[in-house]
């Protein structure tokens, strides 16, 4: 493990692995710089990989007040460690966060999202969002970490009895501990806001960009990641067969170096 200092003071762990051109790898919610160990490791024959715990996580620390700018500049530090300037690969809201980062004029080369989850700004969507930042936020601010780990997984889809078993399973402490930080990956999210597509903001991210999906997907995810494919000046849209949200790092490793050689 090594350290950076954000420009607030924030220590941002992050582990590096590989040789090649720099490729800093950004997690979603409830990730950790050991959720991408296993594509870090794929990609380690051409690339020098930088995975990092975002703030409040893992071995980073978390200075207080929490604003989206300030992961920006995490992310920003992240860069300046491996070298200046580096492509990017962002899953799921963490592609939200790297997107964000290219728009506000980070050293990004070339960037790779996969589905970030965007809703299309219907009225229901709209008031959802912003329901769902308004509970999490008062569940966090009571210290009922797990009922708000469970009210995250219910807003992804994931049925009550599976959130019921999860809640006795070995990872569910350590799942616990992150919890505060789906607060961040919300507020990144713009839920309080309703969470709609900022297509002016993607629209000023001009470097080489690949939208990834998977096709077992819900068709919403996927038609998402086109449309935001499509709003990119240099957009490009791949759908990777067979795999879903939880996308196998064998499958995505190919995908991304081709992108990236």
């Amino acid at each position: 493990m090594e350290t950076v200092y954000s420009k607030d003071g924030t220590r941002i762990a992050f582990d590096r692995t590989g040789e090649g051109p720099a490729l800093v790898c950004v997690g979603g919610a409830l990730n950790d710089r050991g959720s991408g160990a296993a594509l870090a490791a794929l990609l380690a024959g051409r690339h020098t990989v930088l995975t990092y715990d975002r703030r409040g996580r893992g071995g980073s620390g978390d200075t207080p007040p929490y604003a989206v700018d300030r992961e920006i500049e995490d992310l920003a530090a992240v860069l300046d460690a491996a070298g200046g300037s580096a492509a990017v690969y962002g899953m799921s809201s963490g592609a939200v966060l790297a997107l964000r980062a290219a728009a506000a004029g980070l050293p990004v080369t070339r960037l790779a999202l996969f589905e970030p989850p965007f809703h299309s700004g219907h009225d229901d969507r709209l008031t959802r969002a912003r329901a769902y930042n308004t509970e999490l936020t008062g569940l966090l601010a009571d210290g009922r970490r797990g009922d708000a780990l469970a009210l995250f997984m219910g807003s992804v889809g994931m049925p009550a009895e599976m959130v019921a078993q999860a809640r006795g399973a070995p990872m569910w402490p350590a799942l616990e501990a992150l919890a505060p930080t789906l607060a961040y990956d919300s507020a990144v999210m713009d839920d309080g806001g309703g969470g709609a597509m900022p297509e002016a903001l993607i629209g000023r991210v001009t470097v080489p960009a690949l939208v990834l999906d998977g096709g077992d997907s819900p068709a919403w995810m996927r038609d998402t990641a086109a449309r935001v494919a499509g709003l990119l000046p240099a957009g490009t849209h791949r759908t990777l067969d067979g795999q879903t949200h939880d996308v196998a790092p064998g499958v995505l490793a190919p995908a991304l170096a081709g992108f990236l050689a």
